[in-house]
């Protein structure tokens, strides 16, 4: 189960450390699919989904802390805390390079060793937080981190956005 939770900590930070809280807003209205103002671990779930990440309803509710749904606060209190135990955390098993490497895989869709704006877009597209009238500029996102300018983001250059962020 510590595996798991790791990569959900992992992963998800991966996504969030891309976006601002206008960004977060979005996904959150996005998730929220019978606009009842909640997001529940269900529709969580779909997010995950989106991007290949598969958990039961019994993981994520443990990642959660025992929370079924989350109204807008919450929400972004769950992916601060995510943050924060994504940096926090030191992993005793001596897996956290592997669970980074797999949490990389999920925006390195063409297995090249980087992440480019078009997989940034091909994820976020697939999250539905997309579109071409959404504003958002990967390679202003992307540019954050990448340290030596290429326009992509290596493994380290993934590693270091997710030590710092």
């Amino acid at each position: 189960m510590y595996n798991i939770c790791r990569f959900f900590i992992v992963t998800l930070a991966g996504i969030m450390s891309l976006l601002n809280t206008n960004d977060l807003h979005q996904i959150f209205e996005n998730l929220d699919k019978n606009g009842d103002g909640l997001v529940s671990l269900e529709e969580l779930n779909w997010l995950l989904e989106k991007t290949g990440v598969k958990f039961s309803l019994g993981e994520l509710e443990s990642v959660a802390g025992g929370k079924s749904r989350f109204d807008f606060n919450e929400f972004l209190f769950f992916c601060d805390s995510i943050s924060e135990q994504n940096n926090g955390s030191d992993d005793e098993d001596g897996n956290e390079e592997s669970d980074l490497v797999n949490a990389f895989k999920v925006f390195d869709l063409n297995g090249d060793g980087f992440i480019s704006c078009e997989e940034l877009q091909n994820v976020l597209s697939r999250l539905e937080l997309w579109d071409a009238s959404s504003g958002w500029d990967c390679r202003a996102m992307i540019g954050v981190y990448d340290t030596n300018l290429d326009g992509q983001l290596d493994f380290e250059e993934f590693k270091n956005m997710m030590l710092i962020s």
